[in-house]
């Protein structure tokens, strides 16, 4: 397997699970994952939000972990990455008012690299203006937003050549799924043991 190098953009209240469990499955697979948030450093932390889905208007909110960071975001260059993951939670709302977040974004589209996106986060990609003439999907209230952006929704996950897209973390098997063949990730699966009697 070849290791790549990905780029995780975190934020104050990002969702707890949209964060963790990337984070964790592709450092657990053998990828080197920086978690970095703009105006913090290494070892800094982000609160994260848990939603949840409970049967309401829209998802419920609730708190969750510190999230700790492994990389300073000024230290971050693009250029040195191989793909980049976006999660949801409420850090989009107010990650795609910086330059430098929309920039990185950017060039991870420029590159033709591997981006999987979720939940709230293509709200990061569409201030980026990185979704025109895509197919794309992300939390449901985003529809109008992911229009207005140039794109075509879809209500389930979406690969359109290297961008990989979700809804939100129940999503997380099959997003994560597509965006390890992305990135050429062979997992073998292994067969489970047999129960003694």
């Amino acid at each position: 397997m070849t290791e790549h190098r990905i780029l995780l953009l975190a934020g104050d209240f990002v969702e707890d699970y949209e964060v963790m469990v990337p984070f964790q499955a592709l450092e657990m697979i053998g990828h080197e994952v920086h978690a970095v948030c703009p105006e913090k450093e290494a070892g800094d932390t982000c609160p994260t939000a848990i939603h949840d889905f409970e049967g309401d208007q829209t998802y419920t909110e609730k708190p969750g972990h510190q999230f700790e960071l492994t990389h300073d975001f000024d230290a971050v260059e693009p250029s040195e990455y191989d793909a980049l993951v976006v999660p949801g939670g409420r850090a989009p709302e107010y990650l795609r008012t910086y330059d430098e977040v929309l920039e990185i974004t950017r060039h991870f589209f420029a590159e033709d690299k591997p981006v999987a996106a979720l939940c709230h986060g293509l709200q990061i990609l569409a201030a980026a203006d990185v979704l025109e003439g895509r197919t794309c999907t992300g939390y449901p209230a985003l529809e109008a937003d992911v229009r207005g952006a140039g794109a075509e929704w879809t209500g389930e996950v979406t690969r359109d050549g290297n961008l990989v897209t979700g809804q939100a973390w129940p999503d997380h098997p099959e997003w994560l799924a597509e965006f390890l063949e992305v990135l050429g990730t062979d997992v073998d699966h292994a067969e489970p043991a047999a129960a003694d009697d």
